[in-house]
């Protein structure tokens, strides 16, 4: 019940969650930003080092309180050994401090790379950051989510949950973007795109 409740909230605010600032995103041929964030192990992960293996696919989630997000995080752990197989690796990032990607991992089982966006840094390189309006902020706290707590240095700053695909290169050479956060890239879809 308590999870309905939740979707329930979540649908409601799905329209109104966004400030004047709208996130549109880096394109496909856009060089990627890279960057280096601290993971679930607490290790630094840089993404042109990653790159010198495969590609990468790059993806933003909201946090270990979006049922979305743990849904489509898992889905991509269960199609890991695919994803290997085409010689890519996946970085998941989130605004939400160590401590509670270490609550992702555990809802999840995710073992592929989950790192930290301290200050928005990388939300706001690839263009898919916005900061909640105080309005939403407080219906949030509501409901036990206080993203000044959870996210730190991120503070009200979420992503929208894009996904990218990055080649050797460093050229983004797939894009999925979309402001609806119950909308996600599909496993067969990314990897039709690796």
């Amino acid at each position: 019940m308590k999870k309905l409740a939740l979707l329930l909230v979540f649908s409601f605010i799905a329209s109104s969650f966004i400030t004047n600032d709208k996130p549109i995103g880096l394109n496909v041929g856009d060089i990627a930003p890279d960057f280096t964030a601290k993971n679930q192990s607490n290790k630094d992960v840089n993404l042109k080092e990653l790159l010198k293996s495969g590609s990468v696919v790059l993806l933003f989630y909201r946090g270990e309180w979006c049922p979305y997000c743990n849904r489509q995080l898992k889905a991509l752990e269960d199609s890991l050994v695919f994803i290997k197989s085409k010689g890519a690796s996946i970085i998941a990032v989130s605004p939400e401090k160590l401590e509670n990607i270490a609550k992702t991992i555990e809802k999840t089982k995710v073992t592929y790379n989950v790192v930290t966006d301290e200050n928005s840094q990388i939300m706001n390189a690839y263009k898919v950051a916005f900061e909640l309006d105080e309005k939403t902020t407080e219906k949030y706290k509501g409901w036990g989510i206080n993203l000044m707590e959870r996210n730190g240095s991120s503070g009200n700053n979420l992503p929208v949950p894009a996904v990218y695909i990055i080649n050797k290169e460093g050229k983004i050479t797939y894009r999925y973007f979309d402001v609806n956060y119950k909308n996600r890239a599909s496993v067969p879809e990314i990897l039709k795109n690796l």
